[in-house]
């Protein structure tokens, strides 16, 4: 079966009802796909000490461990995104569910640290192929009456996974070897892809022409390696060491002329004109500023909490979860309150509330008292980020026109993990954590407390710009329709808000 997507993103053919049997099998194939992507996410920050001590590496290599994953994801995310519009949603993502579990394979069996960052390299390209595909296919798949309902189950189920991560991973690093959190994504990419192939229908943008944009990606990932390459090591080799500034101005270029591509390529990767939006532009970044602040301190909490605080891989696990549960029971509802009464105040609210969770961190020490010390700063910044996410999303959405939506969504995500690639590489050295700090507690917490001052004030200034930048969509009267003849169809309108929003 193949559905062929019409440029507005509706489905020209029969679609699928959210509540039969069909349907159910779809959801069961995307929820789970993407939870391969998520769990390895979570799970890879808890086994880090772990993977330090068998290679014996400093700092720098750990950093590497988590950023050439999110390098290889943020820079092909897009171009990925394009692929499947062009040559098949369904065959994209089962591509990319094979590709991650065989670099997971060789995550596994990595010998040595250089071998694992390259294989987390290849893992960041199988996540980039998956990630846009899930959305898309559930988009494409279900009937419009039904995709509100796949598209909610979706993200929780998703969180559900998040959740379940750290405690799998610490109990794995903690009973059996690190190299084990790699093998849970294979039983579970193996049931996605006998899912997708069997129940998920193929489907296609049939308005995407053109060539994809594959130089704008290239340009885009090795800018993003040479900038991060620059600002890892340079703490390591010196910041006027030759191979730190050629990596750093070759970086920097790079991007620079990505960004002149873009506004020149007949088919961009991303399209330039987006940024017009005021709305949109400030939204990005207050995205960028929240998650780089939430992406550096999260790097070094689990270690943290294992190598000064005394915590088990599973402890460390375990201590995040009501990270996710918080945001799991009031995100819909921070969301339908943004509905009411517009997205400013809870942006401005939402980032300062999580600047103050980040800043608590600060009470972290060797005593490590879990209901005195991390509790309460998990607790409140949870409650930040709940305030925050719902209405951000909206917002990004609404500030373009309804057809670029999809591409909005696949940037706002795109600056997340920029954001936190660049943080993991930058607020370690920045907060005096280089080297082998983390093998010595007293060096590694102060730094630690420096750092999640560092990210509190950036979340506060990011809920100062917000306040300063973001707008709520003015209210629209929409007109009684004057004679039988001029009624529609709700579902050919476009939301009222959306529509105001777009024009800020």
């Amino acid at each position: 079966m193949v559905v062929r997507m019409s440029g507005s993103g509706t489905a020209e053919g029969s679609g699928l009802r959210y509540a039969s049997g069909p349907g159910r099998w779809v959801l069961a194939a995307t929820v789970l796909g993407s939870a391969i992507a998520a769990i390895d996410a979570t799970v890879v920050g808890i086994a880090l000490p772990a993977i330090g001590r068998e290679f014996h590496t400093g700092l720098a290599t750990l950093q590497w461990v988590v950023t050439a994953y999110t390098l290889t994801l943020a820079g092909l995310l897009l171009v990925a995104g394009a692929l499947g519009d062009r040559y098949g949603r369904r065959k994209v993502f089962v591509i990319g569910v094979v590709w991650f579990a065989l670099a997971s394979v060789l995550c596994g069996l990595a010998p040595s640290a250089g071998v694992l960052i390259a294989a987390r390299a290849l893992q960041g390209v199988g996540a980039a192929l998956l990630t846009p595909g899930s959305l898309a296919i559930l988009e494409a798949s279900f009937v419009p009456a039904d995709r509100g309902k796949a598209i909610g189950a979706w993200s929780g189920l998703g969180g559900v996974a998040t959740a379940i991560g750290p405690f799998l991973g610490g109990w794995l690093v903690q009973t059996a070897s690190w190299r084990l959190i790699f093998a849970i994504n294979l039983p579970i990419a193996a049931l996605v892809i006998a899912l997708a192939v069997r129940h998920v229908p193929e489907s296609h943008d049939s308005e995407a022409t053109g060539r994809v944009d594959s130089a704008g990606g290239v340009l885009v990932t090795l800018g993003l390696v040479g900038l991060t390459y620059g600002l890892i090591e340079g703490p390591v080799n010196g910041w006027s060491s030759a191979g730190v500034l050629t990596a750093l101005v070759g970086g920097v270029v790079l991007l620079v002329t990505f960004a002149v591509w873009e506004r020149r390529a007949r088919t961009p990767m991303l399209p330039l004109e987006l940024f017009a939006s005021t709305q949109f532009t400030a939204t990005n970044l207050v995205t960028f500023v929240l998650y780089g602040a939430l992406g550096g301190t999260l790097f070094l909490l689990p270690i943290t909490l294992q190598q000064v605080s005394g915590y088990t891989a599973i402890q460390a696990g375990v201590s995040l979860l009501p990270l996710t549960l918080v945001m799991l029971a009031l995100s819909a509802r921070s969301g339908a309150l943004a509905a009411r009464i517009g997205p400013r105040l809870q942006m401005t609210v939402g980032p300062i509330l999580a600047g103050a969770g980040l800043a608590l961190f600060t009470l972290v020490d060797r005593n490590g008292a879990y209901l005195t010390e991390v509790f309460p700063a998990i607790v409140v910044l949870g409650l930040g980020l709940a305030t925050t996410v719902a209405p951000l999303t909206s917002t990004v959405l609404g500030a373009v026109p309804a057809r670029h939506a999809g591409m909005a969504s696949a940037v706002n995500n795109d600056v997340a993990r920029a954001a936190g690639l660049i943080a993991v590489a930058v607020l370690p050295s920045v907060a005096g954590i280089t080297g082998a700090a983390y093998l010595h507690p007293e060096m590694f917490a102060a730094g630690f407390h420096t750092a999640s001052l560092i990210a509190g004030g950036l979340c506060v200034l990011g809920g100062v710009l917000a306040g300063l930048t973001i707008r709520n969509p003015r209210p629209v009267a929409v007109p009684e329709p004057e004679a039988p003849q001029r009624l529609h169809c709700a579902l050919e309108a476009t939301p009222a808000q959306r529509t105001t929003a777009a024009r800020s």
